[in-house]
């Protein structure tokens, strides 16, 4: 076997690796769940792995502790405090199949390697050139 054709052959066999590595991280992430209660265990919220949520529980006791504005304020409590979790156990999964030095957080996150001043300016900030207060009618 030529040079050549080794290196093309240990070339394939790195990409077969790297793609079952990421079916079996794709597989562990699709099974994460989370899940967290408010303090009296009335409300409790579940998660899947990228936080969305899965599963609400509301006991009744709860429609009597709180009045409607504090029990949405609750369940969206509970529920961010689930998806907390949810993203934490996800970027343990993936740490391991990521290249040194990424943050599995932010890359879940969608911010990946953007500085905290690009992710927090508007969109319209991030573009060069902003037609949203031009008004095309009076032209």
């Amino acid at each position: 076997m030529s040079e050549h054709r080794a290196q093309v052959e240990e070339l394939l066999a790195d990409y077969r690796r790297s793609r079952e590595q990421l079916a079996s991280v794709q597989q562990e992430l699709s099974a994460v769940t989370a899940s967290a209660s408010d303090p009296d265990r009335v409300i409790t919220a579940i998660v899947g792995p990228r936080g969305t949520l899965t599963k609400l529980d509301i006991s009744d006791e709860a429609y009597r502790r709180y009045r409607p504005a504090q029990l949405a304020e609750q369940i969206v409590r509970v529920t961010a405090a689930a998806t907390v979790r949810a993203l934490g156990d996800a970027a343990e999964i993936m740490a391991p199949a990521l290249p040194a030095g990424t943050d599995p957080q932010a890359l879940l996150l969608g911010t990946a390697d953007l500085a905290p001043a690009e992710v927090s300016r508007p969109r319209h900030a991030l573009e060069e050139d902003s037609y949203e207060d031009e008004n095309w009618v009076t032209r």
